[in-house]
């Protein structure tokens, strides 16, 4: 359906592509993966025809519809979410304007002498519309926009008035509905709660065209795509198999290689003595010879790259007593929507509660509760002994300060500690080289959210309380995230939508319900078997 044929791509002094070839096939589901930066929007880009190559081609088949999706989901506003995404369904949703058309035009009398061919036309148009599915239209909409946790209120309310999580949501319903030969979906998963995100899972599951995508969630990537196609050093090369076959395929190869490396280092060292050693004896001199040219005519083995995956070793937490938060009693409304009536909670020392619940259960609200940043309406929140807390929450990013440079930043907030040390630290969360001198202003949301994360782990408090705090990062980011959290021993009270995340790190769930608070011991792996769903408001 769609080849790449080697391209070539540069954009200023960094190259991307050089001639690199890659197919997608009919009913492929494909995961392209690569470090940031490597291309991967750039390609998503050069198949929907808006950047041409540098050289070689890209061939999509004739008549083959794309439905692209980008974190960019530009202006919307002045129509309903319904609306706005029954307007993104290709064929249908131009033959449904050209219907609203022709009912204006039936209705107006100063177009009275053209009834006939109007009557004859919309005759034509309502045949097309509804061999399209149009009737059914408004109907599929809505079960993508409530598979998406669109209520029916902001099903019907004006898209401008939604955030831009809820928007990029919006734009992502509009590729779903047209169901196109060929999605491209670039980080679709991000924005997303768990329920919304497993449902996204079973309706690419069933969705028969074919699928190219970037995620930075490794769980949705596995069980979603059945090839990878790896951008790495400006070559595509494609991996049969899902995510984590993709990742021991890799492995394989690279301990192929560097065993094809040392073998033939071992080789090149032994005949360079040789020659070394006998070079200066006229009675070896055709041997020597010999050797010099064998040398030269050989194909050297590369050593494998490396992925530079840098490890910070986080200071230890200090101890705080054994209970940590303790909510009595709280009662929490937002106008005439009730949260929380006589909430009680308790996290103790060294616990790793994972909070679990519907859209709206109240999620962010008690982590905001537990961190001071809202105020219960009754009941009492408080801290235990010796405890200081480190929130993470989205708008944590708002309050960095724009004319300061990533490591300013860094350096105002430990003003003691080493310069090699706070390069590692920024190393560690994705800003290398000279990435630590750009201004906090002009840094993307993700980018933000590694920077206030690593003002907060650089000396750790002994309670992290995290909303989302995977949101944006790579895998090489989250993994080291996650392998520094193993290590942490301090408490922590978090929501994520990541189910690697919840599964490696929580060793408590939590579970928000309208019923009241459920809880579980043993963590999220422990909750799936005991519960046999994934996410609360899921039931299998």
């Amino acid at each position: 359906m769609i080849r790449l044929d080697s391209i070539s791509k540069q954009n200023g002094l960094q190259i991307l592509f050089i001639e690199a070839s890659a197919v997608l096939q009919r009913g492929e589901k494909v995961g392209l993966v690569g470090p940031n930066g490597a291309g991967k929007t750039t390609l998503f880009r050069m198949i929907i025809g808006r950047e041409p190559p540098d050289e070689g081609q890209v061939l999509v088949d004739r008549g083959i519809s794309i439905g692209f999706f980008s974190q960019d989901v530009g202006e919307m506003s002045g129509r309903s979410a319904v609306a706005e995404v029954m307007d993104g369904a290709g064929d249908v949703s131009t033959v449904a304007a050209e219907l609203q058309a022709l009912e204006a035009a039936l209705a107006d009398p100063a177009r009275a002498d053209e009834m006939e061919a109007l009557i004859e036309r919309f005759g034509e148009v309502q045949g097309r519309f509804e061999s399209l599915g149009g009737y059914a239209l408004e109907g599929r909409a809505r079960e993508v926009l409530a598979g998406l946790s669109f209520s029916q209120e902001m099903m019907e309310a004006d898209v401008g008035a939604l955030s831009g999580g809820w928007k990029m949501r919006v734009a992502l319903a509009r590729i779903l509905l047209m169901r196109p030969d060929v999605m491209l979906l670039d980080e679709p998963s991000n924005h997303l709660d768990l329920e919304s995100l497993i449902w996204l899972e079973q309706f690419l599951a069933g969705y028969d065209g074919a699928l190219l995508m970037t995620s930075h969630d490794r769980e949705f990537m596995n069980r979603v795509i059945n090839k990878v196609i790896e951008i790495d050093g400006g070559t595509l090369t494609s991996y049969a198999g899902n995510y984590e076959f993709y990742e021991q395929q890799r492995a394989m190869a690279e301990r192929q290689q560097q065993a094809q490396f040392e073998r033939q280092q071992a080789m090149l060292a032994k005949e360079i003595k040789f020659i070394e050693r006998f070079k200066a004896r006229a009675s070896h001199a055709a041997q020597v010879q010999s050797r010099v040219k064998k040398l030269e005519k050989i194909d050297r083995v590369q050593p494998p790259r490396r992925r530079q995956a840098v490890a910070f070793e986080f200071l230890p937490a200090p101890r705080s007593g054994d209970d940590v938060v303790k909510l009595r009693k709280v009662h929490k409304r937002y106008g005439s929507r009730v949260i929380y009536e006589g909430l009680d909670l308790l996290v103790r020392r060294r616990e790793r509660c994972c909070v679990l619940g519907t859209n709206g259960a109240g999620k962010s609200t008690l982590l905001k509760l537990v961190a001071g940043s809202t105020e219960p309406d009754e009941g009492t929140v408080a801290l235990g002994g010796s405890v200081r807390m480190g929130y993470f929450a989205q708008h944590a990013m708002d309050l960095l300060d724009g004319e300061q440079s990533v490591f300013e930043a860094l350096e105002s907030e430990f003003p003691r500690a080493g310069q090699g040390s706070l390069r590692t630290l920024a190393g560690c969360f994705g800003f290398s080289g000279d990435d630590v001198d750009k201004r906090c202003r002009v840094l993307s949301g993700g980018e933000k959210a590694r920077l206030v994360m690593a003002k907060m782990l650089y000396d750790p408090p002994n309670f992290l309380v995290l909303d989302e705090p995977t949101n944006h990062l790579d895998m090489a980011t989250k993994e080291m995230l996650i392998a520094a959290l193993a290590q942490y021993e301090g408490t922590m009270l978090f929501v994520s939508h990541d189910r690697h995340f919840l599964a490696a790190l929580s060793n408590r769930v939590v579970e928000l319900t309208p019923e009241g608070v459920h809880e579980y011991g043993g963590g999220y792996t422990e909750y799936v078997a005991r519960t046999g769903h994934e996410a609360p408001g899921l039931h299998s």
